[in-house]
């Protein structure tokens, strides 16, 4: 039976790069994989999913309007497809989620879904809480702290490199803009820093 699989790790896990992989095994074999990307995160491009070792594929760009399990259905008819795959799954909205699920559960095909699990300030995304929820099978995909321990949570900065505790939920960026730390790091940073001014060690 097909599945809806959540692979969720901080950022710069590799998450991008797994799923460049995967759907390539696909296409080796002749096999068509279907690849989506929120369309807000046009940092390689829009409608573009591009890894940090340089990797990228052509992708299929969806605002939290689109019905999914009918744009699968309709390129599922036009073509089969094998697989597909969801690049910043965290930004599919609840709705979104059910329809990945339904492709996997009424047209058979499976969904590899690939996202942050909690944003900067500790809190679940909609889409990524509904992927907890729902799918088949969770697999984290894990990156560590700067301490060495499994990085977990990620802190935001601002452009001139200084800690955010506050602001939109969702705000796109890169290597620049966030940092991924272990749950006792971040909490330093965010809320043991901000109540005592202490320093950032490692001990």
């Amino acid at each position: 039976m097909a599945k809806l699989y959540f692979h969720y790790a901080t950022m710069n896990a590799g998450k991008s790069t797994m799923l460049l992989q995967a759907a390539y095994n696909y296409r080796e074999r002749g096999m068509r994989a279907a690849i989506f990307i929120a369309a807000l995160d046009d940092r390689a491009g829009q409608g573009r999913v591009a890894s940090r070792i340089g990797l990228s594929s052509e992708a299929v760009p969806f605002n939290a309007q689109d019905d999914l399990f009918e744009a699968v259905g309709r390129m599922h008819g036009e073509e089969p497809i094998a697989c597909v795959f969801i690049d910043e799954a965290q930004f599919l909205s609840p709705a979104q989620v059910w329809q990945l699920a339904r492709i996997s559960d009424r047209i058979g095909i499976p969904v590899m879904a690939y996202g942050l699990r909690t944003d900067f300030q500790g809190k679940l995304f909609p889409g990524s809480e509904e992927l907890l929820a729902i799918a088949d099978e969770l697999r984290e995909v894990r990156t560590i702290c700067f301490c060495g321990r499994k990085a977990t949570m990620v802190v935001r900065l601002d452009q001139n490199g200084e800690l955010v505790r506050e602001g939109a939920q969702v705000e796109v960026g890169g290597n620049e803009k966030y940092v991924s730390l272990c749950r006792r790091h971040w909490d330093d940073r965010m809320n043991v820093e901000a109540a005592s001014s202490g320093g950032f060690r490692c001990d």
